[in-house]
């Protein structure tokens, strides 16, 4: 009786276990799809106008309001901010969520540190056209960075692109084909399917991402100056993701830790050295130039 209790005890110990083992498979499956059917919601998250804080843009001093045609028509909203005596001009490549009216508070202090500064919102987003995808926002990249070559008072040679986040992916791509004069990547990552790791861990999205970001390949193609700023407390990217993609770019470049700040605060928690480190890199990228 003990011997057949024991079989039963262990035949419904087997059963139950693989009850559980298919419901967590067919959960991974699950989700798995429905991140395949809608991959792009998982990625964008744009806040559409007139969600945002548009009526703070006042306090932006001279603020420009544009329209800018991608080369495939559609136009995207960008705001020009320009500076007294600027050092150079930055095309800002901000992240997933939210629009440029989110960024107000950046854009104003890099303009008060001397910076022009263009920020334009990818397609979706704000006032911007059209939905986003990973062409897309590429597209609105380039667009932004050569018309900004046509501002009147902005210097073409001194244009330095600027990447926070998914930006990141953006102004590295940009960087291969528009001739750029430095590089700043913000709390920024390798590649798409890397953070698709770190997110779901449990998950294999990964292995059928179609949406790569892949500036982990890109940047060994750029030979301009790189500064890369990351917080050592990024819940959202790892700092690691961004030390990955570093590694592998080519000199001149720096990274800069900065300490105790998330994914969203580092502007906030670096304080000035914030705004000093990337006029320093600035300044130091165009006197080699003129060399």
């Amino acid at each position: 009786m003990l011997c057949l209790f024991l079989v039963d005890r262990r035949k419904r110990i087997f059963l139950l276990a693989r009850r559980l083992i298919i419901a967590a498979l067919a959960t991974i499956l699950i989700w798995t799809v429905i991140a395949m059917l809608f991959e792009d919601k998982f990625i964008f998250f744009p806040t559409a106008y007139p969600g945002g804080m548009y009526e703070d843009a006042r306090f932006i001093r001279g603020l420009k309001d544009s329209m800018i045609v991608a080369e495939d028509g559609v136009r995207i909203h960008a705001w020009f901010a320009p500076a007294d005596s600027p050092v150079a001009t930055l095309v800002m490549s901000h992240g997933n969520a939210g629009n440029i009216s989110h960024r107000i508070e950046i854009i104003r202090r890099l303009q008060n540190t001397g910076f022009h500064v263009l920020m334009f919102d990818y397609r979706g987003y704000g006032k911007s056209e059209g939905s986003p995808s990973e062409e897309g926002i590429y597209r609105d990249g380039r667009a932004a960075f050569d018309y900004a070559a046509m501002i009147p008072g902005v210097d073409p040679k001194r244009i330095f692109l600027w990447g926070t986040s998914l930006g990141g992916a953006v102004a590295v791509d940009v960087a291969t084909q528009r001739p750029a004069a430095g590089l700043i990547l913000e709390s920024t990552f390798s590649s798409a399917r890397d953070v698709a790791r770190v997110a779901y861990p449990f998950l294999p999205i990964h292995l059928v991402l179609r949406t790569q970001l892949d500036s982990f390949e890109k940047i060994q193609r750029i030979r301009t100056p790189l500064l890369m700023m990351h917080g050592d407390r990024d819940s959202i990217i790892p700092i690691e993701l961004g030390k990955k993609l570093f590694d592998v770019a080519n000199e001149p470049k720096e990274f800069f830790v900065i300490a105790g700040a998330d994914h969203n605060d580092t502007f906030i928690v670096g304080g000035r050295a914030y705004l000093e480190k990337p006029r320093d890199f600035v300044v130091k990228s165009t006197a080699r130039k003129t060399k």
